[in-house]
């Protein structure tokens, strides 16, 4: 794989409060994504992670450090309004309220927003759309008002409108949030699908473990900084430090460390969905007291 995005050094300042001192949302960051990864960033609210988000499409342009987007220094002197609106074609966003990236009264319409904007031929728009739509298992409602439906087929047409720019990247920004979990499971499957199917490089920002254990790998953020990082397993076996950067744990995972460490048993480990935790449980039964 080739590198997508990367970070060094960056940091970020928001402006100060009434002292005048500097609240820095993100603090000599340095990290790498590759083209093609899934990747998951978790933190506590204020760790940093949406704003390292809108850095990486230039929404934000850091106090120091350099981000290069494959390659390309972004921060460098003489970067032009182009160079932005590119990054912009290649790392699209979706965001958290569906409703706040709906600007049409018709699905197919609003899906086209953006390719028009770029100045594609009517023919392109409309051969993205209907691809778009078909990627979300939306093409039935592509002729419905976008009020009409639910949370989550809302932000599914939002993500349609991003795939229809063709980006290389797609950053969701807890974008399940305020969905019901239904809505919830039905952008995740999308998500996936984008990643493995169309070969689309996700960053998911979320706060829901069962969808950061999707990914190929995770970096939790604490104090704009990056706290642990790598694959899920390796990640969410630290309980304690997870307790202490204020997140949650895996139900399977956190399970068998309480186990562990109040019954004294012996059971590996692992992040695990619920029949592999039972499983888990019942291979190692033997070892209880």
């Amino acid at each position: 794989m080739s590198e997508l995005i990367r970070f060094e050094n960056v940091s970020y300042s928001y402006p100060g409060d009434e002292t005048g001192k500097e609240l820095f949302a993100v603090n000599d960051l340095s990290l790498k994504i590759e083209e093609g990864e899934f990747v998951a960033i978790l933190g506590h609210n204020g760790s940093g992670k949406s704003t390292s988000a809108k850095l990486m499409n230039m929404i934000l342009t850091p106090n120091s450090g350099k981000i290069f987007i494959e390659g390309k220094d972004i921060t460098a002197e003489g970067v032009t309004d182009n160079d932005v609106f590119e990054v912009r074609k290649k790392i699209g966003m979706v965001f958290q309220n569906p409703d706040n990236q709906i600007v049409a009264t018709v699905v197919e319409e609003d899906v086209a927003f953006g390719p028009e904007n770029l100045g594609i031929e009517p023919a392109e728009i409309r051969r993205r759309v209907d691809e778009a739509l078909a990627i979300v298992g939306m093409t039935e409602y592509a002729r419905h008002a976008p009020h009409k439906l639910s949370g989550g087929q809302k932000q599914r047409v939002a993500i349609a409108g991003v795939i229809a720019m063709r980006p290389k990247c797609i950053i969701f920004d807890e974008s399940t949030a305020m969905l019901d979990p239904i809505g919830r499971q039905e952008v995740m499957k999308t998500i996936k699908r984008l990643n493995k199917e169309e070969k689309i490089t996700i960053i998911l920002i979320t706060h829901y473990m069962n969808e950061a254990v999707e990914a190929d790998k995770v970096i939790v953020m604490k104090n704009g900084e990056i706290y642990l990082q790598g694959k899920p397993n390796d990640v969410f076996i630290n309980v304690e430090k997870l307790w202490q950067a204020g997140l949650e744990v895996p139900q399977g995972t956190e399970l068998i460390y309480k186990l562990n460490n109040e019954l004294g048993t012996k059971i590996p480990l692992r992040v695990c969905d619920f029949d592999t935790c039972a499983q888990l449980i019942s291979d190692n039964i033997t070892d209880w007291e």
